[in-house]
């Protein structure tokens, strides 16, 4: 079926409403074929300030790579008390786990465990179940243990564009100094409360980069009580 080029504004705002997840140029392009993609690009930026200036209940965001409708963070409050959404929560452990491997991927078990110093297979387990994580693939080293990375889950999660975005430990470092040393904030996401039991490893395991890392991921630049709610 083809689409008169007045009408793409509207096949590209109506494929934003309907969309679940973000989408990327390609998603528009396969829906809309005889549309060029400079053309699309261009109309999702038109759209995307237009919302802006509007001021209304929500917006056009770029995040995980691609553009999703969402809501107005100033208006999570009132959301909440239609949607009444469970306070789950994400580990500590968890997220120590997910902090390493957000900034060393790709990488395997053993290292997110000789970073964290502990025993971290049941973390991994429940950012898989989570979908934040995936595996990559296997090391061609003896074993051929798995290799985990994030994904675009993650990316939408924490409202970012792609890995790029993440903080850098400079940045972590100078928020550190300005904040003192935070303690470690327990994390609003999922289905339910996981509690991890991990056996310690090796106390004196994790290096500077690594503490400063696990300490500030949450702290540096992500909110994920709104995340959640404008998803």
């Amino acid at each position: 079926m083809e689409a008169e080029m007045e009408d793409i504004k509207n096949i590209v705002e109506s494929l934003l409403f309907v969309a679940e997840t973000p989408l990327t140029l390609d998603h528009f392009k396969n829906a809309i074929p005889e549309a060029e993609t400079d053309q699309i690009k261009q109309t999702i930026l038109t759209l995307k300030k237009e919302y802006e200036l509007k001021n209304g209940g929500f917006l056009v965001h770029e995040v995980a790579g691609g553009f999703q409708f969402r809501t107005r963070p100033e208006y999570k409050e009132w959301i909440r008390q239609l949607l009444q959404p469970k306070p789950p929560k994400l580990s500590k452990p968890a997220m120590e786990a997910l902090a390493i491997i957000a900034y060393r991927q790709p990488i395997l078990r053993s290292e997110v465990e000789h970073i964290r110093g502990v025993n971290s297979g049941n973390s991994i387990r429940i950012l898989l179940e989570r979908k934040l994580i995936r595996v990559l693939g296997r090391r061609e080293v003896p074993g051929r243990p798995l290799v985990y990375a994030t994904t675009k889950k993650f990316l939408e999660t924490f409202d970012l564009k792609d890995l790029k975005d993440l903080p850098s430990l400079k940045e972590i470092d100078e928020l550190e100094s300005k904040s003192g040393n935070p303690q470690q904030q327990e994390i609003v996401f999922g289905d339910a409360i996981e509690t991890d039991k991990e056996e310690n490893i090796d106390s004196n395991a994790v290096n500077k980069n690594g503490e400063g890392l696990i300490n500030n991921f949450d702290d540096a630049k992500f909110n994920i009580n709104n995340n959640f709610l404008t998803e």
